[in-house]
């Protein structure tokens, strides 16, 4: 069959190469092309649009690149028409996807979704696009599951595809000694530092981060760095003083991290999911983040908080991501003691809750037994 895959951000391609390699499994003439990056391509796929020229992050950034995805849009129509797969699956990516959604519905394309848009935090509206426009939802979060079925959609939810990733990459990671080692720590404890991958994220985060740096000399901060942006552009920033930046090896970093500074997003799951007490940390767009709290339905922002329903980790989101703050809960996290003790057995209820291993495969076996039975 001929599998016609859009993702639009480092996460998405990474779940769209975890499908794509069961699903080659099940289906030995599949053929993919997609919208993705160097996962996806790895696994096969014919990469039409890389995300690197995709991924736009908040309203306001929306809004400044408004003719290209206009472009995207147009071009990727053109394309869908062009190959006419046998399905097109869409990863995340709602502002984009769920437009592509309606129009290959409208062309008799059938349309699996996977990863469900965050239409529970706002924009509620949306999911009768997904009623009329979505073939099969497939969802990832425990949550969305009751919250369609509210609105009288039926949608799969096999586990969260996260802790495959991680339980395959955790046989590669070195020792304490030998990652301290080929990365010239000092081998004192390492407080991870996640101010995301995206320049405006780094731009707003980092110097505020390193400001820990001073205050914690008995431990060393290390920065996961970005693959495609070099030291001197963190350099450029704001001077390092020395902090190590570790680039493609972020799960590395968080196996061995005491604590952890974590960018919202899916980082603070994966730092959940390995372990490391945290604090996530949001500096944006302030028109975005303004208009974001005027129609957010939700009461937190990290993943962790959304899926327990309470405040696992502290969120500093915007004037409370600030040195003093900062300070306070790195404190906490690195003691041993109650707080942090508490925020670790939390996070071996939320591994529960996740469904465990063989998301990945369970999902792409649904999908082919979508594809194959007849209706």
């Amino acid at each position: 069959m001929k599998y016609y895959i859009i993702a639009g951000e480092a996460s998405g391609d990474l779940h769209g190469a975890n499908l794509l390699s069961e699903l080659k499994k099940l289906d030995s003439q599949a053929a993919f092309r997609c919208w993705g990056g160097d996962k996806m391509k790895a696994e096969g796929a014919e990469v039409v649009k890389h995300i690197s020229e995709l991924a736009f992050m908040g309203f306001a950034e929306v809004l400044l690149n408004i003719r290209t995805i206009a472009k995207n849009l147009k071009f990727c129509k053109e394309e869908i028409l062009k190959h006419r797969p046998d399905v097109l699956i869409l990863i995340d990516y709602p502002g984009f996807n769920l437009r592509i959604a309606e129009f290959a519905h409208k062309n008799g394309i059938k349309v699996f979704y996977y990863i469900s848009p965050t239409i529970w935090a706002w924009k509620e509206s949306r999911v009768e696009i997904v009623k009329r426009a979505v073939d099969k939802m497939f969802v990832i979060l425990p949550f969305e599951k009751p919250f369609y079925a509210k609105h009288n959609c039926e949608v799969d939810y096999e586990g969260h595809p996260l802790i495959d990733e991680i339980e395959k990459i955790k046989k590669e990671i070195p020792s304490l000694e030998d990652f301290v080692k080929e990365n010239k720590l000092s081998g004192k404890p390492i407080i991870a530092c996640l101010p995301g991958s995206r320049k405006q994220e780094i731009i707003k985060m980092l110097s505020v981060m390193l400001t820990m740096q001073k205050h914690f000399p008995d431990h060393e901060l290390v920065i996961a760095g970005a693959p495609n942006l070099s030291e001197e552009y963190y350099n450029s920033i704001c001077p390092l003083n020395g902090t190590k930046i570790i680039s493609g090896k972020t799960y590395h970093l968080l196996h061995h991290a005491k604590a952890g500074m974590i960018k919202s997003g899916t980082s603070t799951l994966e730092a959940a999911l390995f372990n490391v007490p945290q604090v996530c940390c949001y500096l944006g767009n302030a028109a975005t983040v303004w208009v974001a709290k005027k129609i957010a339905k939700v009461q937190w922002i990290s993943l962790p908080n959304l899926i327990m329903g309470k405040e696992v980790i502290k969120e500093l989101i915007q004037g409370e991501l600030n040195e003093t703050k900062l300070k306070a809960e790195l404190q906490l996290l690195i003691q041993e003691g109650e707080y942090r003790n508490e925020m670790l057995y939390t996070y071996t209820q939320l591994n529960q809750l996740l469904g465990g291993k063989g998301a990945s495969e369970r999902i792409a076996k649904k999908m082919y037994s979508y594809l194959i039975t007849k209706n």
